[in-house]
């Protein structure tokens, strides 16, 4: 039998591990590693547009460990979580540094919204949640036309089941125990079969991979374990 992590253990998780956003040597170094990537692949994706003309949704966003960054680049951003925990440090944190975003306390498989965004945002959300298929049908509707949507999530297979988990999660402790159920992990095969049937032309997919002799991470064609795909709305 297979056992899949409840929606309340995702809840509980997150919602203990709030304070530890911000701390760039604590639970979630590793989002702190990887950030100037996940920028660096967001403005990629974005093909030279003038970012100052975006409206950016960043779903589960956490501490706003992505939302500020964007926000300094002159970003229309807004940053929604399930967690009220992340929501009030996030809150806090862009206050104590003069960032403009729009943080809001909302679950997002249980409710809409009624804005319209050019970015959708969706970093190491998708594996949490009960049912991802349905929330990226749900969340095209935030989308404008030719609007954006960039994930990043995991992929599902042996390799990521030892790396991503067994030795990151239970080994080397790079991020807290429990955080990833292998069941929930994402194929990019199941990932572009999904964005195509709701009207998505799935435009790129890049791995990120951890280089061992420099201790770095790296954006990567190796896409076997972590990895990030943007998919533009066509209707």
């Amino acid at each position: 039998m297979i056992n899949i992590k409840s929606k309340n253990e995702e809840f509980s998780l997150f919602n203990q591990l709030s304070e530890e956003w911000w701390n760039e040597n604590g639970k979630f170094k590793i989002l702190h590693q990887i950030k100037s990537h996940r920028i660096t692949y967001i403005l990629d994706q974005i093909n030279n547009r003038d970012i100052r003309n975006l409206k950016i949704l960043d779903v589960g966003c956490g501490g706003g460990i992505i939302c500020e960054p964007l926000a300094r680049l002159g970003g229309k951003v807004t940053g929604i979580d399930f967690s009220p925990n992340n929501i009030k440090v996030a809150k806090i944190h862009s206050k104590k540094n003069k960032l403009k975003v729009n943080y809001i306390y909302k679950d997002i498989e249980k409710s809409k919204l009624d804005e319209k965004f050019d970015i959708i945002l969706m970093f190491e959300v998708l594996e949490h949640l009960d049912d991802w298929k349905k929330t990226i049908k749900n969340l095209k509707k935030n989308l404008n036309k030719n609007g954006l949507i960039i994930i990043s999530t995991i992929n599902r297979n042996v390799l990521s089941k030892l790396f991503a988990i067994n030795i990151a999660e239970n080994i080397l402790n790079w991020i807290p125990k429990g955080t990833h159920d292998y069941n929930k992990l994402i194929k990019p095969e199941e990932l572009k079969i999904t964005l195509s049937k709701e009207n998505f032309i799935f435009k790129n997919i890049t791995g990120l991979v951890f280089d061992p002799l420099n201790r770095q991470w790296k954006l990567s064609e190796n896409y076997m374990i972590n990895y990030f795909c943007s998919a533009r709305l066509i209707s």
